[in-house]
C-alpha cells in the first residue's frame, strides 16, 4: 500500500515538472522573437514613418442630392427628366448615364474636381468634372475640362426633397 501511495503522490509531481518545463520552453521561444511596440500614430517603435492617411474618394456632402437644370428635371412627371443629375457620396448619375470617382483632384467642404469614368449607352469614357456650389449654395455649377468637355458650364437648381 505505500508502494502504491508513493506512485500515486509522484504523479502530481511530475505532471508539475512537467508544466513547467513547457512553461520555461515558451518563455525562451517568446525571448527569441523580437517584439516591436506600435506607437499610438500607428507607426512601429523603430523609427518608420506613420502610415499615410487615406484620402476617401467621396463627393463632399453638400452637393448630394438631386439637381435639375429646368423644374421638370426634378418632378420627373413625364418620366424624361433628361436635364437631371443625381448626386451620392461616390457617384454621379444623369438620364442615360452614370459617373464614378476615379481621382480626386481638388476638394474642400462644397466643391470637388476630379476625373470620373462614365458609363452608358454601352460606351465608357472619362470627364474631368469641377462641381461647386454658387454663394448662396442654392446653385450646383458643373464644368468640364479636357479634350471633349463641353465649352460652357451648366447651372442646376437644388430639388425640394
Amino acid at each position: 500500500m505505500m508502494k502504491n501511495l508513493l506512485q500515486c503522490s509522484a504523479l502530481p509531481l511530475a505532471l508539475l515538472a512537467l508544466a513547467g518545463c513547457t512553461a520555461a520552453d515558451e518563455t525562451a521561444s517568446q525571448d527569441d522573437e523580437k517584439m516591436i511596440p506600435v506607437e499610438p500614430d500607428g507607426g512601429i517603435g523603430d523609427g518608420a514613418e506613420p502610415l499615410p492617411e487615406i484620402e476617401q474618394a467621396t463627393i463632399p456632402r453638400a452637393l448630394h442630392g438631386r439637381w435639375g437644370l429646368v423644374p421638370g428635371d426634378c418632378t420627373d412627371e413625364d418620366g424624361d427628366a433628361k436635364g437631371a443629375l443625381e448626386i451620392s457620396a461616390t457617384k454621379l448619375r444623369f438620364y442615360e448615364s452614370q459617373a464614378a470617382i476615379t481621382e480626386i483632384k481638388e476638394k474642400d467642404d462644397d466643391s470637388i474636381r476630379a476625373i470620373f469614368d462614365f458609363v452608358g449607352e454601352g460606351q465608357n469614357w472619362q470627364r474631368d468634372i469641377n462641381l461647386h456650389l454658387n454663394e448662396s449654395s442654392t446653385r450646383l455649377i458643373r464644368e468640364e475640362y479636357g479634350e471633349d468637355a463641353m465649352s460652357d458650364p451648366l447651372t442646376y437648381s437644388k430639388c425640394p426633397v
